[in-house]
């Protein structure tokens, strides 16, 4: 059942669950999305992120055969522009059949980020598509990067005043999560106290970026608090890469189509996991 994220999170908001955001990079990481969301009965949002977009495939490529796959599935599913800062691919999507985007502004003044999404969301409503924004910035984890500090969470007034400016149907805050893979070990320290804010104000679905590695406390929390959707893209592909080595290792000769069959259906274990903690297992119905 091929959607937006705006009835999906609605619903998930109403309900106090979240749904899952998966970055996927082909069809192949896609289908083991979709194999994950159809075993658990539940809502899910395909991330295709704009880097990928541009560097391993193109939106009038990708959409139709991922459009069609979903569309022979019961569950709802969503494919979502993931940090789309280039306002004229983002556009590119929306016409070749996505149904929702996340535009990007968050590293622009907030009158400049406030401009561009809305102009954005106007343009949405001609594809009846969902519309996901940022204030404040997650950040990677990487060298030189460093971890969210002060500097990069969302001051939770700012969000409420872009909330009421723009008309986006989901907004993404930084309260203490990082995109990328965490040192082993390591758990991030969140501020509840900014989304439950922001949600006591607005009532907005609210959208965790960077889920890999939170942890399953800090992930139960924020949906408690608020978070309606969580982005997680890191733990899928690790999964998937972990067992390709292994298999490989095991047999050198593994038949190619099967081995990335396989693949995605390993991984796709990990989504269920995190569908699971939160919430939204059953949820489709």
């Amino acid at each position: 059942m091929y959607t937006s994220m705006r009835d999906m999170l609605q619903k998930a908001n109403k309900e106090g669950y979240a749904v899952m955001a998966i970055n996927s990079f082909n069809l192949e990481s896609a289908a083991g999305v979709i194999h994950a969301a159809t075993e658990m009965c539940s809502p899910i949002i395909i991330d295709l992120h704009q880097d990928h977009v541009k560097r391993y495939f193109d939106c009038d490529v990708i959409t139709r055969p991922l459009v069609k796959m979903i569309e022979q599935t019961s569950v709802p599913v969503a494919i979502n522009l993931d940090h789309g800062s280039d306002v004229a691919l983002l556009k590119r999507c929306l016409h070749a059949g996505f149904s929702s985007v996340m535009i990007d502004a968050s590293s622009h003044p907030f009158d400049e980020n406030v401009k561009i999404t809305r102009s954005v969301v106007e343009f949405a409503q001609e594809y009846d598509a969902s519309v996901e924004a940022e204030v404040g910035n997650m950040g990677l984890v990487g060298e030189g990067a460093g971890f969210t500090e002060s500097g990069m969470y969302t001051d939770p007034d700012v969000a409420i005043r872009f909330i009421r400016e723009t008309g986006i149907d989901a907004l993404a805050v930084s309260y203490g999560s990082t995109h990328g893979d965490y040192p082993e070990g390591y758990v991030p320290t969140f501020r509840f106290d900014i989304v439950e804010k922001i949600k006591k104000e607005t009532n907005l679905p609210l959208v965790l970026h960077g889920g890999s590695g939170s942890g399953p406390e800090n992930i139960k929390r924020s949906v408690a608090c608020g978070i309606n959707k969580i982005n997680v893209g890191t733990d899928y592909m690790i999964a998937q890469r972990d067992f390709l080595a292994k298999a490989l290792a095991e047999n050198p000769d593994y038949d190619y189509p099967e081995l990335m069959h396989q693949s995605y259906l390993e991984a796709a274990k990990v989504i269920e996991g995190y569908i699971e903690i939160a919430g939204s297992k059953g949820k489709a119905i």
